[in-house]
C-alpha cells in the first residue's frame, strides 16, 4: 500500500487548498491538507464546515476517494489527440460510470479474469460543490468546486470489440475501473493549463495540457445540467488525451495534474 504521507509529499503553490476524504482510528472524515498534516473537517469541503478536533499526521491516515458522489458521469472523446482523424463530436459525448467502479488511491486496479485488453486513461475530474439545472456558463462556473484525478479504466474489446455490449456497463463500470484523487484542490483554473501526464511503471504514456480539452469543464457542467441535475458530490471525468495501451498484472499506474497531485495505483489479476 502506498502511504498518504507519499501521495501528499508535494505541497499546493500558493492560492490552491487541498482537501481529503480519509480513515484514522476507525473513523472516515474530510479534511484539509496543512503540510504534512490533515485538519480534520466537520462536513464535506463545499459545505462550509468547521475544523472538527486538533490536526493529526499525513502518515496515520489512510487517504480515500476524495468524495462520495451521488453519480459519477465521464466524457469520451474530449481531446483532439484522442479522436485522432475522425471528426470531433459536436457535443460532450457523456456516459455513466456506477459510483461502485470508484478506487482510492493506493489500492488495486483489479483487471477481469476474462479481459484481455483492460487501458489506462489518465483524466482531470471536476467535481461539483452546489446543485446545477439548466446552467448559464456563469452558473456552471460556480457549481464546481473543485478537481481531482481520475483513472477512467477501459476494458477495450467490451467497449467496441466484436463481443461489445449494448452500454459500457462493464467495460467502463466494473469494479475498480474508477480510480479517483488523492485531493480535490480548489484554487486551481484548468482552462489556463494544467499539465496532466499518465505514466505507466514510469513511462510517460500521456501528456497533454487541460487547456485542450474539446468541451472545457463549464461548458460539460452546463451541457449536462440541461438534462440530468447535478447535485453536491458529483463528479464528472471530462476525457483522456491521446492513445491508451493495455495494462497487466504488476503494473503501475499513475496519473499527475499540475497543482493537483498524483493519483497512483497499482494493478493486479483477479
Amino acid at each position: 500500500m502506498i502511504s498518504s504521507a507519499a501521495l501528499l509529499a508535494a505541497p499546493p503553490p500558493a492560492g490552491v487548498t487541498h482537501y481529503v476524504r480519509y480513515s484514522a482510528a476507525g473513523r472516515v472524515s474530510y479534511g484539509r491538507v496543512e503540510g504534512d498534516r490533515i485538519q480534520p473537517l466537520s462536513a464535506a469541503p463545499w459545505l462550509n464546515p468547521r475544523p472538527a478536533g486538533a490536526p493529526i499526521a499525513a502518515s496515520s491516515a489512510k487517504l480515500l476517494y476524495p468524495c462520495v458522489p451521488p453519480k459519477v458521469l465521464a466524457v469520451g472523446r474530449n481531446y483532439k489527440s484522442h479522436v485522432g482523424s475522425a471528426a470531433p463530436p459536436s457535443r460532450p459525448e457523456m456516459f455513466y460510470k456506477p459510483v461502485t467502479c470508484l478506487l482510492s488511491p493506493g489500492e488495486a486496479i483489479v483487471i477481469p479474469s476474462d479481459s484481455k485488453n483492460t487501458n489506462y486513461e489518465g483524466e482531470l475530474v471536476a467535481v461539483i460543490g452546489k446543485t446545477c439545472h439548466n446552467a448559464s456558463a456563469a452558473e456552471a462556473r460556480a457549481a464546481i468546486f473543485g478537481y481531482t484525478c481520475g483513472n477512467d479504466v477501459s476494458e477495450r474489446d467490451w467497449q467496441g470489440g466484436k463481443d461489445k455490449d449494448m452500454q459500457w456497463w462493464r467495460a467502463k463500470g466494473a469494479d475498480t475501473f474508477g480510480p479517483l484523487g488523492p485531493v480535490i484542490a480548489t484554487g486551481v483554473d484548468p482552462a489556463a493549463g494544467l499539465l496532466l501526464q499518465t505514466r505507466l511503471n514510469g513511462e510517460v504514456v500521456q501528456k497533454q495540457s487541460t487547456s485542450d480539452l474539446l468541451f472545457d469543464c463549464v461548458a460539460v457542467v452546463a451541457f449536462v445540467s440541461r438534462y440530468v441535475t447535478l447535485t453536491p458530490g458529483d463528479v464528472i471525468y471530462t476525457g483522456t488525451p491521446g492513445s491508451t495501451r493495455a495494462m497487466k498484472p504488476g503494473d503501475v499506474v499513475e496519473v499527475e495534474i499540475e497543482k493537483i497531485g498524483v493519483l497512483r495505483n497499482p494493478v493486479r489479476g483477479a
